[in-house]
């Protein structure tokens, strides 16, 4: 919780939810995740699937339940975003097609129901940007099958500044036709924006101040830098005092403080 709690004290209040991240076979929940659940923060899953046409075959139903009763003993609720990403093209492997996919979510959801699990809020995530070429939608399990519409919108790789609205626009035009809550899954601003970073977090504001929006995540993280110098795909805002400011502004509003959590002088 230590990296949690260092964004918190930017921030001035405390996160409402707290990611984390598993391989198919890695047992969860850990110990960590008690320590977010043992608190009034929320938790989410990040769950990445195996071969899905394995799953849907029930050849992995002994893992899938193993983690049904693990989190239905968990005893709290948990968001569940299982295979995010779905849509891109380094998931291929093991996702093969929007067919299999599909299939293996109901399969997965359908062993959890079987298993009793009542605490899950089941969260569909495709990237923002494949709901243009790569046809993200032919992903979607259904409205039966889903609690949760969301989306990953990570800005361009390159140098080029980019508005969040022009990332989410085509993803927020589908999900207005379903009657589901939005969430953002991960959004972030990388350091390569610089002196552009608090304007970029002040027109997200404007963008995720939408009725149909009900959570949004920032990717506060690094790790997908390639290398040490590759500000592209830095996200963190520890270190950038206006990216900070600026990102307390956008969580301290009335409307991404629906508990009202009390808000504290930020470092």
């Amino acid at each position: 919780m230590a990296g949690v709690a260092a964004l918190e004290r930017g921030l001035g209040r405390q996160v409402d939810i707290v990611q984390r991240y598993y391989g198919w076979k890695t047992s969860f929940p850990s110990a960590k995740d008690r320590a977010v659940t043992a608190t009034s923060r929320l938790l989410m899953l990040n769950w990445k699937s195996g071969d899905t046409k394995e799953i849907a075959a029930g050849r992995d139903d002994a893992l899938i339940r193993e983690r049904a009763r693990a989190i239905k003993a968990l005893g709290k609720p948990v968001f569940l975003r299982w295979q995010r990403d779905m849509d891109v093209p380094s998931a291929a492997d093991r996702v093969h097609d929007a067919a299999s996919y599909v299939a293996a979510w109901k399969h997965v959801r359908a062993v959890f129901s079987a298993e009793g699990v009542a605490n899950v809020a089941w969260v569909w995530c495709p990237t923002a940007s494949g709901f243009g070429s790569r046809n993200a939608p032919s992903y979607y399990p259904g409205d039966d099958q889903v609690d949760w519409v969301c989306a990953d919108a990570e800005t361009p790789a390159g140098d080029t500044y980019t508005d969040l609205s022009e990332i989410t626009k085509l993803f927020f035009d589908w999900a207005k036709d379903r009657p589901k809550p939005v969430m953002i899954g991960e959004f972030g601003v990388p350091a390569s924006y610089g002196a552009r970073r608090a304007e970029w977090f002040r027109r997200a504001a404007q963008t995720l101040q939408n009725p149909q929006v009900k959570a949004v995540l920032y990717y506060d993280s690094d790790e997908r830098a390639e290398e040490p110098r590759d500000d592209r795909r830095k996200f963190a805002v520890d270190g950038d005092a206006s990216a900070v400011s600026a990102l307390r502004e956008l969580a301290t509003l009335p409307y991404f403080n629906p508990r009202n959590v009390p808000v504290t002088q930020g470092e």
